[in-house]
């Protein structure tokens, strides 16, 4: 019974100490505008906010680019569409598949496509492919270096992206 009223008492003052905080704040419409794009100006100014032109590269020295605007992204989702893909995360840029077999034998591939840029060129995208082999619920897991599977979708996605790129020029 002590200990359910200590911990009562506790999370009672917990929560009325934090009262202030949850009361909305009084302004004064002399100095914050009414209108509410010279007030999202205002705020933008003072470094309170985030405006379109912050995400798409007009200030600043950051830009974004959309993932169906990047040919290398996109060549690499339409090459790898037969897999399974466990995560696709275009901000971290990184594609990975899940375990794929055609079923026939005990092995089974895993695909892992990492963008290190944006430019369409071999030393912006990296390919490393896992090869499981299960044998009596006893599997191995080994990567494997250099081999042809990662230099032939290296070179695919590569010759995707470049096709992409060469047709959004002719579309604008």
């Amino acid at each position: 019974m002590l200990k359910k009223t200590l911990i009562y008492s506790i999370l009672f003052l917990i929560l009325t100490s934090c009262g202030g905080a949850f009361k909305p704040k009084k302004v004064d419409t002399r100095k914050t505008p009414i209108n509410v794009q010279d007030r999202a100006k205002k705020n933008i100014k003072e470094g309170k906010g985030s405006s379109l032109g912050d995400l798409v590269g007009r200030r600043g020295g950051t830009s974004y680019e959309f993932s169906t605007s990047n040919p290398m992204w996109r060549a690499s989702l339409e090459i790898l569409d037969f897999l399974p893909l466990s995560t696709v995360d275009y901000s971290g840029g990184l594609i990975i598949s899940d375990w794929y077999s055609d079923g026939s034998t005990n092995e089974s591939i895993k695909i892992t496509v990492r963008f290190l840029g944006n430019d369409i060129s071999s030393e912006n995208i990296k390919i490393a492919v896992h090869k499981k082999v299960c044998n009596n619920n006893n599997c191995k897991v080994n990567m494997l270096n250099k081999n042809i599977i990662s230099d032939e979708l290296k070179t695919t996605i590569i010759r995707k992206a470049a096709l992409l790129q060469k047709d959004s020029k002719k579309k604008k």
